[in-house]
Parts: structure tokens; sequence; C-alpha cells
């Protein structure tokens, strides 16, 4: 499985960079054929919720996609990984369990 990282318009940490590549290989519990992720933080232009996330979960035949804005690019991966994993398990009973 191949992971991209990006952060856009701002220096991210190295912190930052570990928890949000720690956070979607938890994926990997619900579906085991994922063949590709790419995580995109940026900052947003609501003020109330400045930090974005985007994950793009690539599996055979789909593309999976969260994106969230939330007050810490932590919240805001965590919120895409949850939103992702209840698609995860949609797309696997759609396609494997007829």
């Amino acid at each position: 499985m191949k992971k991209t990282y990006a952060a856009r318009h701002f220096e991210s940490s190295q912190e930052l960079k570990e928890y949000s590549l720690s956070m979607v290989d938890k994926l990997t519990q619900y579906f085991d054929k994922i063949t590709g992720i790419d995580i995109v933080l940026q900052p947003s232009q609501d003020v109330a919720k400045p930090q974005q996330a985007e994950i793009l979960v690539k599996v055979p035949g789909e593309l999976l996609r969260s994106e969230v804005k939330a007050d810490s690019y932590e919240n805001a991966v965590h919120e895409c990984v949850a939103i992702l994993t209840r698609q995860i398990r949609k797309y696997k009973t759609k396609h494997f369990e007829h």
C-alpha cells in the first residue's frame, strides 16, 4: 500500500505527519485490499474551523474520499478516518458479501 502525505501552505511538524500516517494505518484493519492512501492537510478559509484534512483511499474499482474542517489538524484527521471507516464497510458490503 502506497501512502502519500502533503501539507499545503504551512510547515508540518514531524509529530503531525506521524500521527496522520498512524491513523490511516488503522483503515487496513477493516479492508486489506487498499492500494493507496493520500493525505492532504491545508489551512481553511473558515474562521471557526481553520484547519482542513482531506484523505483519499484507493480501493479496487473505486476512490473513497473524506474532507473535514476542524479546529485542529489532529481532529480533522480523526474525523476523516471515522468517515472513511464507514465508507469502507459500505464498500465491502456492496462488493464482497453477495
